[in-house]
């Protein structure tokens, strides 16, 4: 391939991406916003699929390094009601094919696994634009700017890239999460680190609720979920701490003191997760030179395959190109085919899983899933860090 590949975003779905093609002689670079790598956080654990997420790293080449950043143990489930009585307790055996691991750890070795200078930090892209037949033009907020005949957004969200492709735009879903982190959790907040368990604790009732994960280091990481309009999110000032952290606290009047120490006593400023989503039948007419992957093509609610098919996308997107590499249109034309279809029916099963957990028969659904029904547990850890 003559042409090398324009990537806009360094997230887990482009850097796979930059990978697989890397891996078939393919050149690529990535721009990304980010001043570096380590600008900020990457979010919490994510647990990898074995039907996506860990299928995208096969290809990538990065199974052995995958497995050395496992957090073993942090598969375990729990439900929990108000009073902090367990309802559903699930182990990790080691058995249920989706291990838990570091957002950011996975996005490090996929950088390890790059050349130097395959990433270009501090690019973050103003617009895209379409200079005629398959060549695009992205100009970056620095005054640079570069021309290319292969350009993939994988750009998130808010994708830039998505203009050249679609005119649809991310709408919020009805839901936002509040993010909180406990440190050293065994020994100053004892109560609510057992009552979390060794992985994933779910604690809803209809439209609220607590979704928490203890994190390699003793950490335990918080979504408060909370189904209300964006205007009840505007009327909190988040940037006054103590008061977003008792506003939300109060929506949790009469909850169990172990559970609701996860905002109150939370240990970082409170962090609004408004939550946005495009139609599930996403979908735009091939337009030559450009395509989308990961939330830029198809945002939507966390149902627990975000990164996974964002990685996915990568992995088959690379391959694709490394199968058509003289004919970029076919390789962009196979690859749409393939994600349109997986993620409608991933949009549409997010819905179900999101109904299922803190819908109105919360929390029932979710134990009666953990206690009668193990063939869907792998639909049940909420992605909400993507």
């Amino acid at each position: 391939m003559t042409n090398p590949v324009t990537i806009v975003g360094a997230g887990l779905g482009g850097l796979t991406l930059a990978r697989v093609l890397y891996r078939n002689g393919i050149q690529a670079t990535v721009y990304d916003a980010d001043a570096s790598p380590d600008a900020r956080p990457q979010g919490g654990q994510l647990d990898l699929h074995e039907h996506n997420g860990q299928l995208a790293l096969e290809a990538a080449g990065l199974t052995q390094e995958f497995r050395s950043i496992v957090h073993h143990g942090g598969a375990a489930s729990r439900v929990l009601d108000q009073q902090g009585t367990v309802l559903a307790d699930v182990p990790d055996d080691g058995t249920m094919g989706r291990p838990e691991a570091l957002r950011g750890d996975i996005r490090r070795i996929l950088l390890e696994s790059l050349p130097a200078g395959t990433v270009q930090w501090g690019k973050k892209l103003l617009a895209a634009t379409r200079l005629g037949q398959s060549r695009h033009e992205l100009s970056f907020a620095d005054g640079s700017a570069v021309r290319s005949d292969v350009v993939v957004g994988a750009d998130g969200a808010w994708s830039r890239v998505r203009a050249l492709l679609s005119a649809e735009k991310p709408t919020y879903a009805g839901v936002s999460y509040v993010e909180t982190y406990l440190y050293d959790v065994d020994e100053r907040h004892a109560a609510t680190a057992e009552a979390v368990g060794a992985g994933a604790l779910y604690a809803f009732v209809p439209g609220r609720g607590f979704l928490a994960h203890r994190e390699a280091g003793n950490v335990i990481h918080t979504y408060v979920v909370l189904s209300r309009p964006a205007e009840w999110f505007a009327g909190i000032d988040f940037t006054a701490a103590a008061v977003a952290r008792a506003r939300i606290s109060a929506e949790f009047g009469g909850w169990a003191p172990e559970l609701t120490a996860l905002i109150s006593e939370g240990e970082t400023d409170p962090v609004l997760r408004r939550i946005y989503q495009l139609p599930d039948r996403h979908r735009w007419d091939r337009v030559p030179g450009v395509t989308l992957l990961g939330d830029a093509a198809h945002v939507t609610v966390p149902g627990g395959e975000g990164a996974n098919t964002a990685m996915l996308d990568g992995a088959e997107l690379g391959g694709a190109i490394a199968a058509h590499p003289d004919d970029v249109e076919a390789a962009f034309a196979v690859y749409e085919e393939m994600m349109f279809h997986r993620s409608e029916a991933e949009a549409v099963a997010a819905h179900e899983t999101i109904d299922l957990i803190f819908g109105d028969g919360a929390p029932d659904g979710l134990v009666n899933l953990f206690n009668g029904n193990a063939e869907f547990n792998d639909a049940t850890e909420l992605d909400v860090a993507r």
